[in-house]
């Protein structure tokens, strides 16, 4: 077998081969067989009739099409081996010469995973690090943070009189035009929160109110544990704000090829996942986009800068957990699986696997760059 590897833009590549004419010939008797087994003629048993007739009433075309993707499927691998091709997406697949006693010449077209170039992540990691300020390490809740909460927790718990405001869209874009990570979310969080009605009474806020939300002693002890949660959720909103910048500044740095490939699978867990938010809301997704006078070509051209950043920090922290051999420990990988089984019966099971273990050794890429 002869092959050529040409390199294409995007981190694509084109495989131009041959499969020599006594190898490929091998694959007839294969060929007519498998395409005999499903063929029914009067007179005989399916998968029993005998060759001389499954020649006389199979066109030789067919026969060397089938033989074509036999030999493709045997050998395509081999290549990818040979030639340490690391393909990433389904293979393009032209036959340029098919024919009996002859080569089997063909043209093969996949996207590879990316050579990256990175830029010195440990030195942005401790510069950006370094610029944190004592009032940004500042997570005490004010108490109208904490006054805020509360209110927005007797809203949540007073009769709903009725609805006042219809979804809308409201797409926000940063100055430089790019449609930010969340849109999505915003545009589908406005049917959950459109303001109720003025004339509508808050609860009142007190011991009796609190011990009905939860395991709370009285109003003191609902105050201390908010306080403790808020602080919480602002110390994550800290650490979320500087992996941020400095993932983002590495980015900025990066030199890669990105295939069209890896910006498509994250379009489509995007707008996945904006489905699966609008349905779980009660709404038709087909209704909601209605609303938004959008089509999912709209949607797509709008998330796609986001989804090429998204592609982009993957490959990012995947090379650098390479790169630096950080490993996601078993054990709590083993966890977060047997947790995930646990809440979706359905959930496979390798897929979880993988699931947990990217996730976890993303987590411990972050903490290694947190420590520059």
């Amino acid at each position: 077998m002869q092959t050529k590897i040409n390199k294409l833009p995007k981190s694509e590549v084109e495989i131009e081969g041959e499969i020599e004419a006594t190898i490929f010939e091998a694959y007839f008797n294969k060929a007519l067989k498998k395409i005999g087994e499903h063929l029914e003629i009067d007179g005989f048993r399916k998968g029993k009739v005998p060759e001389n007739v499954l020649l006389s009433k199979i066109p030789e075309m067919q026969i060397l099409e089938e033989m074509a993707e036999m030999a493709l499927a045997e050998h395509y691998p081999k290549i990818l081996e040979e030639n340490k091709i690391d393909a990433i997406s389904r293979p393009e697949i032209a036959i340029t010469k098919l024919a009996r006693n002859n080569p089997l010449a063909f043209k093969i077209k996949t996207a590879t995973m990316p050579e990256l170039i990175l830029p010195d992540y440990k030195e942005i990691a401790k510069k950006i690090l370094s610029e944190i300020t004592e009032e940004d390490k500042k997570t005490e809740p004010t108490e109208k943070e904490i006054d805020d909460t509360i209110m927005d927790i007797r809203k949540s718990r007073a009769p709903k009189i009725h609805m006042t405001k219809e979804a809308e869209k409201h797409t926000h874009e940063h100055k430089d035009g790019e449609v930010c990570e969340h849109d999505h979310e915003d545009q589908v969080s406005d049917t959950k929160n459109s303001p109720v009605s003025d004339t509508q009474e808050l609860p009142e806020f007190n011991d009796d109110f609190v011990q009905a939300l939860g395991p709370f002693k009285d109003v003191k002890d609902f105050k201390e544990k908010l306080k403790e949660n808020i602080k919480l959720e602002k110390n994550n909103q800290a650490i979320e704000k500087t992996r941020l910048k400095i993932v983002e500044k590495i980015i900025d740095g990066l030199k890669v090829e990105l295939p069209e490939i890896l910006i498509e699978v994250e379009l489509n867990k995007i707008l996945y996942r904006m489905e699966s938010d609008v349905t779980q809301m009660g709404l038709k997704f087909e209704d909601y986009l209605k609303h938004l006078n959008k089509t999912i070509e709209d949607l797509r051209k709008e998330f796609r800068n986001d989804a090429e950043k998204k592609a982009k920090l993957a490959l990012v922290l995947n090379k650098i957990a390479d790169l630096e051999k950080i490993k996601a420990d078993p054990e709590k990988v083993a966890n977060e699986v047997a947790m995930i089984l646990e809440h979706y019966k359905d959930a496979d099971a390798e897929r979880a696997q993988m699931h947990a273990e990217n996730v976890l050794t993303n987590e411990k890429v972050f903490e290694f760059l947190e420590t520059q």
